[in-house]
């Protein structure tokens, strides 16, 4: 016999029993029943009637009060609407006469209804033909007592429903307490027959899946050559065999396994060596779960144990711990400009500056196991770029004096001797002086902007309403922008202080709004908002102009960069000195834009005190 009949049969013998029980559990539930639906539909509404009469009546009564008080439309309109009440619910009454006694007592409440209609009527009448008001004395001896006889019968009527509702009930009661009884019996016998064939089959089929669950343990632990009896011809049995094929076949597999994984972790190691940057692999958790010998010798760690050690012990920046503890929290990799990427470690007297970038490891699920941080010595590009800006420094500031010279010169010559030159050496004068001045500015830029690279700017920080600060400049550009015939705005979201200097935001704030005015057509429009996030204040200055193309997005703030076809006369250093002014500040500056659509310069300061 199969395991498949075996189970058949256990799960028929337990439906039939259950099948038993449910009959019998069904015969008792339609007996009980028929004994709720009479309680219920039998003289619930008879019981609604009855107490709808009483309460239409006493409403009678009252209006019958109100015009003896006097107020005779308002009782004579409230008697009326009660009285239809009264027989509309009375014909309900009589439309539901279901025990014995009950047509009596309803055609009893309808003769003296009657009466109590024309004694009304007569009172009413009274009143008209003498134009007094009744007396409550005649009110008492001829509407009184119907009233009262009516409410009365109404009253028995309800009582002898409910009387007989309750015998329905316990009757019902009764009913259900044979059920209850009967059914427990039953379900009793048949549950002790279910349960006494059900140990005998469960015992039947676990007994050969213990063996299994002790061979799959033996199999765990690392013993491939563990075998199951094979006693029965069933499902069990055939799987019993499956199973000791099964083991052999992990066996062969797992000597033929260990030497590939061995080979590949041997590989693993050796690329991991192979890399000259520092590299260093976290777990979830931040510890340190591989380091490569170029992380050893820049991290000075020990050779032997790594394990214990977690990201801040390695790492001088915060920062970069933070970084990656988010990206562990929410699996997504964070924009870090490249200037922000710069971790530095001393070595020595020097300081090394290194490149840092974060990789998630993912397993099948795509779940995060691990965390890359690689580290790319950028020491000498440092130090090339330092020597880049202090050549252009020096450069640029041995420039001033020959061009301060150069310009003093050609002003004279425009000032004293244009009149005495012929037209054409006029024009080339000009446009000597024009050059040079430009040459003066780009001079001057590239001074401030290795200044500001360098450090060496001073800034004088203190508390300001961004308000004043759009003021300020609105003040500079109002006859710029009505000359052009472009809407200059500003917004600021409330009180606004930021801890910042008032001039070189002012220079950040102006260049922006010059390079707006310089692209927007005329009925452009430029805007200012300022608005507070978390601890910063966001500061942008938007136009409707053409936009920046999106391959110009990432290097607008470079130095000497100008969109081909919208070149100015500028020396394409004010954004880049904008942005070195923004991080003196420790804020961010950033484009948003579409190509047509305008574009949206936004920089941020620290919230003020």
């Amino acid at each position: 016999m199969t395991l498949k009949k075996k189970i058949l049969i256990g799960y028929g013998v337990a439906f039939a029993l259950m099948g038993l029980v449910v009959a019998w559990a069904v015969t008792n539930l339609v007996s009980l029943g028929q004994a709720s639906g009479a309680i219920l539909s039998e003289n619930y509404r008879s019981i609604l009637a009855a107490e709808n009469m009483v309460d239409a009546l006493e409403r009678q009564d009252s209006a019958i009060l109100l015009i003896l008080l006097g107020e005779k439309e308002k009782g004579t309109g409230q008697y009326r609407e009660n009285e239809a009440v009264f027989l509309e619910w009375l014909a309900r009454a009589k439309d539901n006469i279901t025990i014995a006694g009950e047509a009596e007592r309803i055609n009893s409440i309808e003769r003296d209804f009657a009466a109590y209609r024309r004694q009304f009527s007569a009172l009413i009448d009274l009143r008209d033909a003498d134009g007094t008001l009744p007396r409550a004395s005649a009110y008492q001896q001829t509407v009184y007592p119907l009233f009262a006889r009516v409410r009365d019968a109404c009253i028995n009527l309800r009582k002898l429903n409910e009387e007989t509702m309750y015998a329905a009930s316990v009757e019902a009661g009764s009913v259900a307490s044979r059920a209850i009884w009967s059914t427990t019996a039953v379900a009793a016998a048949a549950s002790l027959v279910a349960l006494i064939f059900s140990l005998f089959l469960a015992e039947r089929i676990v007994r050969p899946v213990r063996r299994f669950m002790e061979a799959s343990r033996q199999i765990s632990s690392g013993d491939y050559a563990v075998q199951v009896p094979v006693e029965t011809g069933d499902e069990l049995g055939r799987l019993a065999v499956e199973f000791n094929q099964m083991a052999t076949r992990l066996g062969r597999y797992h000597e033929m396994n260990i030497e590939q994984i061995i080979a590949e972790k041997t590989k693993g190691e050796a690329i991991l060596a192979s890399i000259e940057d520092p590299l260093v692999v976290f777990d979830p958790g931040l510890k340190i779960t591989a380091v490569n010998p170029a992380a050893h010798r820049m991290l000075d760690l020990p050779l032997s144990e790594t394990s214990a050690l977690r990201c801040a012990d390695i790492i001088p920046d915060a920062a970069v711990c933070d970084l990656i503890r988010h990206m562990v929290e929410t699996g997504v990799h964070p924009a870090v400009p490249d200037e922000q990427r710069i971790i530095v470690f001393p070595d020595g007297e020097r300081r090394r500056h290194y490149l840092f970038s974060v990789t998630a490891i993912r397993g099948k699920d795509r779940n995060l196991t691990g965390i890359v941080l690689l580290l790319r010595d950028v020491t000498r590009l440092k130090e090339v770029e330092q020597l880049k800006s202090e050549f252009i420094m020096a450069a640029s500031h041995e420039l001033r004096t020959p061009l301060t010279s150069l310009g003093m010169s050609v002003d004279l010559l425009l000032e004293h001797a244009v009149q005495a030159l012929p037209e054409k050496d006029r024009v080339l004068l000009r446009a000597a002086h024009e050059e040079v001045h430009r040459m003066k500015a780009l001079v001057n830029d590239l001074l401030d902007l290795s200044r500001i690279e360098a450090g060496r700017i001073e800034m004088e920080f203190e508390n300001l309403q961004v308000q004043v600060l759009f003021d300020h400049v609105l003040t500079i550009f109002k006859s710029q922008a009505d000359m052009k015939g472009v809407e200059l705005t500003a917004e600021a979201a409330g009180d606004l202080p930021v801890r910042a200097d008032a001039n070189k935001i002012t220079w950040v704030l102006t260049n922006l709004i010059s390079n707006a005015l310089r692209y927007v057509g005329r009925e452009g429009h430029v805007r200012l908002l300022a608005r507070r996030i978390g601890p910063l204040v966001h500061l942008s200055v938007s136009d409707d102009g053409p936009g920046i193309p999106l391959e110009y997005q990432s290097r607008i703030f470079q130095k000497f960069v100008q969109i081909k076809g919208q070149e100015t006369d500028g020396s394409g250093l004010g954004l880049a000195i904008c942005k070195e002014i923004v991080r003196a500040h420790g804020g961010a500056i950033w484009v948003e834009s579409s190509p047509g659509r305008g574009s949206a310069f936004t920089f941020t300061l620290p919230v003020g005190g």
